[in-house]
């Protein structure tokens, strides 16, 4: 089955009672039972859910895996994840990863007895060198956060798989649909299902999917036993956004290529990363394992004082200044003092997400629109 058809139909099934073709929003509690222990499959919907289990079936094929589930948020999706571990285990994570995986990592798990260590993955040799005996799991973006820097997951799984190495990848930006991880040798998944998946920007919610049969069974005892699971509206409502999944991402892809070409010509712009560059770092490594380079840009003023860069995406009409990214519209946003402010600030400016960054979540808006407010913004920056 191709994606855009499974997309459409993966798990998904007319309801039995009536029919209908969209699955029904279970909002329920509990399910009664027959006699003790005798059920039709459901008891309680901390447990399981059957608008939840349409998408977390619908999800798993998308990402050519197995078992999928699906969390209250991206970051209760890696909470799970990471109670995989025991304390003593080590984790090699990307340096410039999304803010509140960093906060995660650093200010809960980190005083459990879980030490995390942070490199560019660019250069695989950087994590080869890190790797020892209590090493668990390694951690990937990619694109990564704001950066859009490129991680080789095939390169990084052939480290991973003979010392077995949860090789861990967080697909958000790209989606199922521009990069299938676990094709490339990644053991697990991981979406923030909040943005490209939802894709409208109304609801919160993450997502696991793996193909590792021990490790779905791990995965489904901590979402029970933690009970950070999603609601079955907010289920219904991305089994909804999937639908027109690869639809989204093809003008995604399109027109952020046209917003980042723009900028690159701009002449109060300095730097501009996108993966689709010729030139971007490990570019070629992006047209090999991803099928688009998304909406996704990020740049750099010339003029580098934050001011400028508070004052320029403040005066963007079109582009919302909001945190967040991947809805249909699109969101402009200032990393140091948004998304990443958790990060220690010499951290951060070290990775690259320097005071003069600004990120763009390009959607699915006529393009010549969108450049049209960039330019009136970045006129009077």
């Amino acid at each position: 089955m191709k994606f855009a058809t499974k997309a459409l139909h993966a798990g998904i099934h007319p309801d039995p009672t009536t029919g209908a073709i969209m699955t029904p929003i279970y909002q329920t509690s509990t399910y009664v039972q027959e006699a003790v222990g005798k059920h039709k499959g459901y008891e309680y919907s901390r447990t399981q859910n059957p608008t939840r289990a349409a998408l977390e079936a619908n999800l798993a094929a998308l990402e050519n895996g197995t078992y999928g589930a699906c969390f209250a948020s991206g970051l209760a999706a890696i909470d799970c994840l990471i109670k995989t571990l025991e304390p003593g285990d080590e984790v090699i994570s990307t340096h410039d990863l999304y803010g509140g995986t960093y906060r995660l990592f650093n200010t809960i798990f980190a005083k459990y007895g879980i030490r995390f260590h942070y490199t560019s993955m660019h250069d695989v040799s950087a994590v080869e060198a890190l790797i020892n005996s209590k090493t668990k799991m390694i951690w990937v973006e990619t694109p990564t956060n704001p950066m859009l820097n490129i991680i080789d997951i095939e390169a990084i799984s052939k480290l991973s798989k003979p010392k077995k190495i949860l090789l861990a990848v967080d697909n958000t930006f790209s989606t199922p649909y521009l990069q299938r991880p676990l094709d490339l040798g990644a053991d697990v998944v991981m979406h923030s299902v909040t943005k490209y998946l939802g894709g409208h920007s109304d609801v919160i919610m993450g997502a696991l999917v793996t193909s590792d049969e021990d490790l779905s069974k791990e995965i489904y005892r901590i979402q029970n036993s933690s009970g950070a699971v999603c609601g079955p509206q907010d289920a219904f409502l991305v089994l909804r956004g999937i639908k027109t999944l690869h639809v989204r991402m093809d003008r995604h892809c399109e027109n952020g290529e046209k917003v980042a070409k723009y900028l690159r010509s701009h002449p109060a712009v300095d730097k501009v990363y996108y993966a689709g560059f010729e030139d971007h770092p490990n570019h070629e490594v992006a047209k090999r394992q991803m099928s688009g380079f998304t909406g996704m840009v990020s740049f750099t003023l010339k003029d580098d004082r934050i001011e400028t860069a508070h004052r320029m995406v403040a005066r963007c009409e079109l582009f919302s200044l909001a945190e967040s990214l991947g809805g249909v519209e699109s969101l402009i946003g200032h990393p140091a003092t948004m998304t990443h402010a958790s990060i220690p600030a010499e951290v951060r400016r070290a990775s690259g997400v320097v005071d003069s960054l600004i990120r763009l979540s390009v959607g699915i808006e006529d393009a010549d629109d969108l450049i049209e407010d960039l330019s009136q913004a970045i006129g009077i920056a």
